[in-house]
């Protein structure tokens, strides 16, 4: 009987306040193992490669880039949170209390900066194809770079005030010891879905939707004017062109974003009394599909960026190393 208890216990010596362990197939645990830690290193070295790329060659310091770069630190921090769902996979949480409320509020803020900068990402977006000639005015390296710095410090701000309870008393919403519970109150959690989801989501559709308007708009028109076209004006329709073609790559960003954040909001803001238990295997299948995002958006820049792939393949053989390699031109 003791040898079944040790087997079925997060915490064998704390028999009347353990959490039970959920019981699975060893296949099953050590694929979910090599799974999750595979996720986790390649959303780490991708994303290490995109900071890398538009940080160090001068050709890329756009404003675009420096959103795609927030995007990408945000991305590159989920790498190393992937690690703590490792320790789900048993169903139990042997780091404390404490920690179970700093691994969720930092995998919360990290989230909220990624839909924010989502937003500015649509904003550019909308600026660069529906009023072209006011871009270089309305978004600028300067403009960019203090609305990247509003979007973290808001975000840290609006967890902190999110999960206020359980960081000032972790642990205080658990059953039993092995348990990370986290407990949203009726007030925060419609204010999550409201300025995490429901808001930003709409903000991103509604611009994406006149993007694309007036993509195919301009497609057709310059279809129709091709033969009239002069020099000067071919030179205008082949930069409009990378700029209809960067928002056909991001609009692929931001819908994989939304696939890939859906499932996890209707697990964790539709569970009773707002509760969410992280240990369960549901919110842990659910993280595990936003946190699959983060490794394909360097995947899909991948595909579409030659930029991106010319800067890996620096990287990769060591070119970056050499003198004025920040100077390369990218194109």
């Amino acid at each position: 009987m003791e040898t079944l208890e040790e087997t079925e216990l997060c915490f064998p010596q704390l028999l009347n306040s353990s959490c039970m362990k959920p019981k699975r197939p060893h296949f099953q645990t050590l694929l979910s193992y090599i799974l999750l830690l595979s996720i986790s290193v390649l959303t780490t070295f991708l994303n290490l490669l995109v900071i890398i790329s538009i940080s160090h060659f001068k050709q890329l310091h756009t404003p675009t880039n420096l959103l795609l770069l927030s995007l990408a630190v945000s991305d590159f921090l989920v790498g190393p949170l992937l690690l703590f769902q490792i320790m789900f996979i048993d169903g139990c949480w042997l780091l404390g209390d404490l920690m179970c409320s700093l691994v969720h509020f930092v995998a919360s803020f990290i989230f909220s900066a990624s839909v924010g900068t989502m937003v500015l990402i649509s904003i550019d977006r909308y600026v660069a194809i529906c009023v072209p000639l006011h871009y270089s005015n309305q978004i600028t390296h300067k403009k960019v770079k203090i609305c990247i710095c509003l979007c973290w410090i808001f975000s840290i701000i609006f967890e902190n005030l999110i999960l206020k309870e359980n960081l000032q008393q972790p642990g205080r919403f658990k059953s039993c010891v092995g348990e990370c519970v986290i407990v949203i109150n009726h007030i925060a959690g419609p204010a999550t879905l409201v300025f995490s989801f429901i808001a930003p989501i709409t903000v991103i559709l509604v611009l994406y939707m006149r993007v694309f308007v007036v993509a195919v708009t301009q497609a057709r028109a310059m279809r129709s004017h091709i033969a009239a076209v002069s020099l000067q004006r071919s030179v205008k329709g082949t930069a409009k062109k990378s700029e209809l073609k960067a928002a056909r790559t991001l609009g692929v960003v931001i819908v994989v974003f939304i696939l890939c954040l859906c499932p996890y909001y209707c697990v964790t803001l539709t569970g009773q009394d707002n509760s969410i238990n992280t240990s369960s295997a549901l919110y842990t299948f659910v993280t595990n599909i936003y946190s699959f995002h983060s490794c394909l958006n360097p995947m899909i820049y991948a595909f579409f960026y030659p930029w991106f792939r010319k800067s890996v393949h620096f990287i990769v053989t060591l070119k970056i190393l050499q003198p004025d390699s920040c100077e390369t031109n990218m194109s």
